[in-house]
């Protein structure tokens, strides 16, 4: 599979996805949806899934051009997105993160929803900044968020916008570890195929519900409303 800007690769029982989009790998309709389909796909062929930046860029966040175009089209990108956070959340294998780079915004929620996220070494930035553009931060973010970062991180992660180095981002819990910048695919391919090899699949799922099951019951049911209230602060002129 090879779609706009996500390709597929099946590493015995890991299924690489990597997302290029040539540029900030921003996410769009398009990268949503391609992704939806890849993670859709390897439910029935893998054992774990990686997912993959390009060099230099994991995710720069939503499409800022769609996102200040209009509320109904930053509502209607905003569920895209949450969509596919909750895929990762709710997947029934291991879903293992190569960070290759910047990941702030939506591209830091994504890392949020996975099992285990390796960073690249480097002069990269990794968090929430939505604050800080004039996005308030959606409630299953907030939520995500719960479930990931350390309790003393938590607040200045979200509501005070603080970005970290790849260093940084381990402390904060975006990050479990961090690579070298040209070993970090490969890390993350190896770290899947470790608890692809280790775990029963049957029981991950049912533990998978056990352990992420009411977290995602909660955003679901707050999912229309978090999108309702969203609003987008333009800038001043």
């Amino acid at each position: 599979m090879s779609g706009t800007v996500i390709s597929y690769e099946l590493r015995e029982r890991v299924a690489l996805i990597t997302i290029d989009d040539g540029k900030a790998n921003a996410v769009t309709h398009t990268l949503a949806a391609e992704l939806r389909e890849a993670l859709a796909r390897a439910r029935n062929e893998a054992g774990a899934v990686v997912i993959a930046g390009r060099p230099g860029r994991f995710s720069a966040g939503f499409d800022l051009a769609v996102m200040t175009s209009g509320a109904e089209q930053a509502r209607d990108l905003l569920r895209a997105g949450a969509e596919v956070a909750l895929d990762i959340f709710e997947f029934p294998m291991p879903v293992v993160l190569a960070v290759t780079g910047h990941a702030l915004a939506m591209g830091a929620i994504l890392l949020l929803a996975a099992d285990h996220r390796i960073g690249a070494e480097g002069a990269f930035k990794i968090g929430l900044n939505e604050v800080a553009i004039g996005m308030p931060v959606p409630s299953f973010a907030v939520e995500l968020a719960r479930e990931c970062l350390t309790t003393t991180a938590f607040t200045t992660a979200i509501n005070h916008a603080q970005i970290y180095d790849p260093p940084g981002a381990v402390t904060a819990g975006y990050l479990n570890a961090v690579v070298p910048a040209d070993a970090v695919v490969d890390a993350a391919v190896a770290h899947a195929a470790e608890l692809a090899d280790r775990l029963r699949s049957g029981a991950f799922a049912v533990t998978r519900t056990n352990c992420r099951g009411a977290a995602a019951t909660l955003i679901a049911s707050r999912l229309e409303s978090d999108i309702a209230s969203f609003v987008v602060e333009l800038p001043a002129d």
